[in-house]
């Protein structure tokens, strides 16, 4: 079924173009950690890009039978510095998706009945409250000039829930077994 609901459609557009943003920065980001001899959160940058990949997919998905040209309007992070500077864009986009973006999305795709936004809305919101958690982490080491020290990082294709080193059994958020997780390892 696809989406009925203009307003609906303009978010998943929007959080669309806004994640496939956040993909391509994070993988810039990555470079940049990589380049200032931090490869720890490089990994943990490019991990977090396969998420927000996750989520553009979601919402992509979503609109199904949404074919033509739009304007996207979608808020972003621009620049980039260095890896600290990084670390705060990351913390400042996922927080904002976490206390503004996806809770109005989520209530206006529950209120208008769109099953398919509804989730991936939710899917998203999800993993991004632990993505700004894990840059928080990384960016508490790099202020001290020193990489991250984790080990595995997996994550999930479906929902983009994100978690170090203990891979549940099975997905919290969307229930997918942990052998479809996505490793990034060291």
């Amino acid at each position: 079924m696809s989406v009925k609901n203009a307003m609906t459609a303009d978010f998943l557009r929007s959080a669309y173009g806004g994640e496939s943003m956040a993909h391509m920065r994070y993988l810039i980001w990555a470079d940049v950690a990589e380049k200032e001899k931090m490869p720890n959160i490089a990994r943990l940058f490019r991990a977090i890009a396969y998420a927000e990949l996750a989520h553009a997919d979601n919402h992509f998905r979503a609109l199904k039978d949404q074919v033509g040209d739009f304007s996207v309007t979608a808020g972003a992070v621009f620049g980039s510095g260095k890896t600290v500077e990084n670390l705060q864009g990351a913390i400042d986009g996922e927080l904002h998706e976490i206390e503004q973006m996806y809770p109005v999305y989520l209530e206006t795709a529950r209120l208008q009945k769109e099953k398919a936004a509804e989730r991936a809305f939710h899917y998203a919101l999800e993993a991004e409250k632990i993505h700004a958690e894990l840059f928080k982490e990384a960016q508490a080491a790099a202020k001290q000039g020193k990489d991250l020290e984790i080990g595995p990082i997996y994550v999930c294709p479906v929902c983009g829930h994100t978690v170090k080193e203990n891979l549940p059994e099975a997905c919290p958020v969307c229930g997918v077994k942990k052998e479809k997780y996505k490793h990034f390892t060291a």
